[in-house]
């Protein structure tokens, strides 16, 4: 799915869709009054160890995956990942390993699996039980902020500065997934992940109130960018948001290709992306979640980029992780 032009704030005239909001606004009441009850009627219960969960309040990506990939390499290799496996047919819980297919577990799960032990669960609290009872000493969810079945010891969420949360408007009118004031009541910290090194801090005016820590953080490249013309594609909720990093970090792109989130590429798809760049004289670059979801043989065609979240402020990070750390050095005794 691709966000609507109406849910950006800096849609306007057409693109603002006013009348279509208004149309859509009931539907919207409808649905933060359904997230409002959830949280309130559904008993958390606890895991065995502390659970981290890295979220956003809106639909689709702000860069969760690269935020929980870092903080578990900060927590050690007793830190597990679990997330729900969208895009995979699997239910779980499941521990997830690198040379599983993405059509089963999803996307997102293999990235975590390169970097350690890592697990898929549409019962997220199964799926923490599984986690701990096969050794883990923290858990770091990967999405999960609006649901409340598994209580979070410390709830983050991440924010892409360039779209912050949109038109404001709870979906379908706007993109956020629950009133802005309830999400934010729930967590402990914001990380507004920029996309390259270049760009100052920019305060969001909506977090104006909001007294919690707020984090700065960049996606920076773990590789070189390739040389020479790249026509670039990305299945992501934001597209966009790819290309500019690439670009950000030197890329020459020639033609950019966006697709829906979670794209499942036919190999229609991919010959015609490649016949474009045979034609343009030009490599073809995406990302890695994309990567995974590519064959054997369409992934060594392919240059991926690689990227890792990198925090501005070490020690905020680790003050903010730090009982965390202190609850898996006593779970360890």
């Amino acid at each position: 799915m691709r966000p609507p032009e109406f849910w950006s704030a800096a849609a306007s005239g057409r693109d603002a869709a006013l009348a279509l909001r208004t149309l859509l606004a009931p539907v919207s009441w409808a649905y933060a009054w359904g997230a409002q009850q959830r949280q309130r009627t559904t008993v958390s219960r606890h895991a065995p160890v502390p659970v981290i969960c890295v979220g956003n309040l809106t639909v689709g990506g702000a860069g969760k995956t690269p935020i929980a990939r870092a903080i578990r390499a900060k927590l050690g290799p007793n830190a597990h990942l679990l997330s729900r496996g969208y895009g995979g047919r699997l239910q779980g819980p499941l521990r997830v390993t690198p040379d599983m297919d993405a059509r089963e577990v999803g996307d997102e799960p293999l990235l975590h699996a390169a970097d350690g032990p890592a697990w898929i669960a549409r019962d997220r609290l199964a799926g923490a039980l599984a986690a701990a009872q096969a050794g883990a000493h923290a858990i770091v969810m990967d999405d999960g902020h609006q649901n409340p079945a598994l209580a979070k010891d410390v709830s983050i969420i991440v924010i892409d500065p360039a779209f912050g949360i949109g038109n404001g408007a709870v979906f379908p009118a706007g993109p956020l997934r629950e009133r802005l004031q309830d999400g934010l009541r729930r967590t402990d910290a914001a990380v507004i992940l920029y996309n390259t090194a270049g760009v100052s801090p920019a305060a969001q005016d909506w977090l104006a109130g909001f007294t919690k820590p707020v984090l700065a953080a960049r996606l920076v490249p773990t590789a070189e960018v390739p040389t020479g013309k790249l026509l670039a594609f990305a299945g992501l909720a934001r597209p966009e948001k790819f290309f500019d990093t690439l670009a950000g970090m030197g890329g020459k792109i020639e033609e950019a290709v966006p697709f829906g989130d979670h794209h499942a590429y036919a190999e229609h798809e991919l010959a015609l992306l490649a016949q474009m760049a045979q034609e343009r004289g030009a490599q073809l670059i995406t990302t890695e979640k994309d990567a995974a979801r590519l064959s054997q043989e369409w992934r060594a065609r392919v240059a991926i980029l690689p990227v890792a979240a990198q925090f501005d402020d070490q020690a905020a990070l680790s003050t903010l992780l730090e009982p965390i750390r202190a609850s898996m050095s006593a779970h360890a005794l």
